[in-house]
């Protein structure tokens, strides 16, 4: 029994394989590093905005305060992040990254650059162009996603 899909029927179809393309490459990047697509998220998030509490963390990876708890657990084992007091609020813990957690995180950001690049490969410059025209004006008619 073969293990391939049916061909795509439809645009969208389409960019549902190339939006999965790239989410298996950043997936595999996180594999790599032993973490979790939410770890990565998180660890990440630190490493950009240094200091946030737990319910912002939440928030901010649309999950649970509790669940949130038990991926810094992980992350705080393997001495990735740290928990901290500030201001004597003792009930308020703020996170950051370890240097160990900021370097095991650095480079995703390239690791997609080059994911887009590769699915992108078989386009030239004037292709590349005219598909990205075609996806902003799509998107132009889109509600713009956000990540509180």
């Amino acid at each position: 029994m073969p293990d391939t899909a049916p061909a795509p029927r439809s645009p969208l179809e389409f960019v549902r394989w190339i939006s999965w393309a790239q989410m298996k490459a950043g997936e595999d990047w996180t594999r790599e590093r032993e973490l979790t697509r939410s770890q990565s998220f998180v660890l990440d998030s630190l490493v950009q905005s240094p200091g946030a509490s737990q319910s912002e963390l939440a928030r901010r990876s649309r999950t649970t305060p509790a669940s949130v708890s038990s991926l810094l657990r992980g992350l705080e084992g393997r001495g990735l992040i740290e928990r901290r007091t500030e201001g004597g609020d003792e009930r308020t813990k703020r996170v950051y990254a370890t240097a160990a957690g900021a370097a095991l995180i650095a480079g995703f950001e390239e690791a997609m650059v080059a994911a887009d690049e590769t699915i992108l490969a078989p386009l030239d410059a004037d292709e590349r162009a005219a598909f990205q025209k075609l996806l902003a004006k799509i998107t132009a008619q889109l509600p713009q996603p956000v990540r509180d």
